[in-house]
């Protein structure tokens, strides 16, 4: 039931709002100079917040521009995954995994960016390096591409190890000392394998260049090889099966030069390898030809190196040459050294390469100088280990291709992976 409203009670209504109106004093406005009255609040000034956005830069050519310029909020882009297969199928849906990958994401974002970097710099030596280049001037290009890119800090970021750039029948650990006079040539197969890291997380990428289309099926070889290793390559998968998927490929391959036909042959005694912080080559090898006999078997969180090399020659290489690389031993304990020289050098590559691979030139750029006597101290001792360049039979010719992989607990992740390989 409503209550009813009579006429005389609006009336009164009425005349009660226009009365309280009446009786509202009006804003007294103050007057300038006069002082503000006691207990008046001044009014504090609102700061403005900058919302301005960073605008990402786009890379130069040569590169030059850090990648947390482009990347403004320092997310990188992941590499190719793929799901695990068989056994191993149930990790892709699995919370708890999915759960434990999420707490690693700090970590692969030091990897991705340190991918990238090795993309980019990559892409632009690919279209850059012809004939008639210094294995220097190579060299030097894609070290200062890489210093640019990943910001170079330090032992924070920079430099993963020295660029190979070896030629024909050399198949690795051949990069120009100073003074070197070497230069590409139109006839020359070239691996060139470098590396880039962040926070000491090392991405080890490599792959061949030539000119003459007539090795097409060499470095062709390689990359299929590469490719079934990686595909082979998983959680609890034997080191042995993945030797015998590369095997198999290169048995399939033969390649005709200057009218003689050569069966290409894995060179049984390189190999891919696991990869640890600071640690290029961490405790195990990932073998290139089958009945290895290693049945050792991946594991959950491994970061490995899936490289293959093949060769026209015998299929096994030597060292041989001049030294250029070299890194202190990774778990070597005190040594007392007699030598000042070897002792003051040391503390120049403990400062700067720490246990990552190094090579004269970087001991030049740095300043230090008459330095082979005391390197060759601490090699002796121990202290240092030298690298010398692997060669195969001359006049054979070899390739290679590499990539790095993340086993993560849900997916595995072809962290070097580009449009390129």
């Amino acid at each position: 039931m409503s209550d009813e409203i009579t006429e005389k009670d609006v009336e009164n209504v009425t005349k009660e709002l226009e009365k309280s109106e009446i009786d509202t004093p009006e804003p007294i406005e103050s007057v300038a100079g006069d002082a503000p009255a006691d207990g008046a609040e001044k009014k504090k000034k609102k700061k403005k917040k900058n919302n301005k956005k960073k605008t990402p830069k786009e890379q130069t050519e040569p590169p030059t521009v850090g990648l947390s310029q482009i990347f403004v909020n320092k997310v990188y882009p992941q590499g190719e995954i793929h799901d695990y297969r068989d056994d191993n199928l149930w990790r892709t849906t699995s919370e708890e995994k999915r759960a434990a990958d999420h707490l690693k994401e700090h970590e692969y974002n030091d990897l991705r960016k340190a991918a990238e970097a090795h993309r980019q710099v990559r892409a632009y030596a690919r279209k850059t390096i012809k004939p008639g280049m210094s294995m220097i001037e190579i060299s030097e290009l894609i070290e200062n591409g890489t210093r640019a890119l990943v910001e170079e800090n330090g032992l924070e970021a920079g430099i993963g190890f020295p660029t190979g750039c070896s030629l024909n029948h050399c198949a690795a650990h051949y990069t120009p000392n100073a003074g070197d006079k070497t230069v590409l040539s139109y006839d020359d197969v070239m691996k060139i394998d470098f590396g880039t890291h962040v926070n000491g997380r090392i991405i080890d990428s490599a792959f061949t260049m030539h000119f003459n289309p007539k090795y097409d099926r060499l470095i062709e070889a390689a990359r299929e090889a590469t490719y079934a290793g990686v595909k082979e390559a998983g959680i609890d998968v034997r080191l042995c099966d993945i030797g015998a998927a590369v095997h198999e490929v290169y048995d399939s391959y033969e390649i005709e030069l200057d009218g003689k036909t050569y069966d290409i042959k894995p060179i049984r005694n390189l190999n891919g390898h696991t990869i640890e912080p600071y640690r290029i080559h961490a405790g195990k090898s990932v073998p290139i030809i089958r009945d290895s006999g290693d049945e050792t078997k991946l594991e959950e969180g491994e970061q490995i190196a899936i490289e293959t090399f093949c060769s026209t020659g015998r299929g096994y290489v030597v060292e041989e040459g001049e030294c250029s690389h070299y890194a202190r031993a990774y778990d070597v304990g005190f040594v007392p050294l007699r030598l000042p020289r070897a002792k003051s050098l040391l503390a120049t590559i403990n400062k700067h390469f720490g246990t990552l691979p190094f090579c004269r030139r970087y001991l030049d750029r740095i300043g230090e100088d008459k330095y082979l006597l005391g390197l060759r101290n601490l090699v002796t001792n121990g202290v240092v280990t030298a690298y010398p360049p692997l060669c195969d039979t001359k006049g054979s010719y070899t390739a290679q291709l590499e990539h790095t992989i993340l086993l993560r607990p849900n997916c595995k992740e072809i962290l070097s992976k580009g449009d390129d390989y």
